[in-house]
């Protein structure tokens, strides 16, 4: 009988082990790596595939959809009071090549901003720049139609640097701080490390790494069985 009984660490460890293989967040895909010296339980890793989007002011969404109007929420995002917008538009590029139904992402923000591929930005004739969000510097801009009107963004058209947004306990995990950099490893039919993922850190983010269309394509994220973060 003694012989059958588990060590509790060895049973600890088993449950941490089931818990990470069956918790799920959509279409994340989920991960981890080896603790850091000191820390105990690795935290669970969401990687999702951030498709093309904008954001809006209030004022610029008025004027795409009308007076008064507010964004109304189809699917909350992976990060606490964020949303997928039921509101879409168009965007413009040069020589009236167009993307329809580019979703807006919620709540408004104090800026207007698209965030692209390399391959969206391609299709609309567009040299995008690789920025931090809100780092607006040398982009280009485009025209964005609604409903109710349509504006022109003189800049803010970027390609989003791949991130990792995490909080004050995940950073120490990691032993990084905000601005520092993380590397991903994705295993999958296409196995792929992505380099210098920028570390977002603020005290209520969730720890979720945010790739485009294009690195999700790369690494077939769609049969990816194993992904971590890691500091070389």
């Amino acid at each position: 009988m003694t012989s059958a009984l588990l060590d509790r660490t060895v049973v600890r460890q088993l449950v941490r082990e089931a818990l990470h293989g069956n918790l799920g967040n959509g279409h994340a895909k989920n991960g981890h790596a080896p603790a850091a010296a000191g820390v105990a339980a690795p935290p669970r890793l969401v990687v999702n595939v951030s498709a093309r989007h904008c954001h809006v002011t209030q004022e610029d969404l008025e004027r795409l959809y009308g007076k008064g109007h507010q964004l109304t929420i189809a699917k909350p995002l992976y990060q606490d009071g964020f949303f997928a917008a039921k509101e879409t538009v168009t965007i413009i590029g040069p020589r009236h090549r167009i993307i329809p139904n580019l979703r807006i992402l919620g709540p408004c923000r104090d800026h207007s901003q698209v965030e692209l591929a390399f391959t969206d930005a391609i299709l609309l004739g567009l040299d995008v720049p690789v920025r931090k969000s809100g780092d607006h510097r040398d982009s280009p801009g485009c025209y964005l139609m609604g409903p109710a009107g349509m504006i022109e963004l003189p800049r803010g058209v970027i390609r989003h640097e791949r991130h990792v947004h995490m909080g004050p306990t995940d950073a120490a995990y990691y032993g990084v701080k905000d601005g520092d950099r993380l590397h991903l490893r994705v295993k999958s039919t296409c196995t792929v490390v992505f380099e210098d993922l920028l570390c977002r850190v603020a005290p209520a983010s969730k720890l979720e790494v945010h790739i485009d269309t294009d690195e999700g394509n790369a690494c077939d994220y769609a049969h990816a069985t194993f992904m971590e973060l890691f500091k070389r």
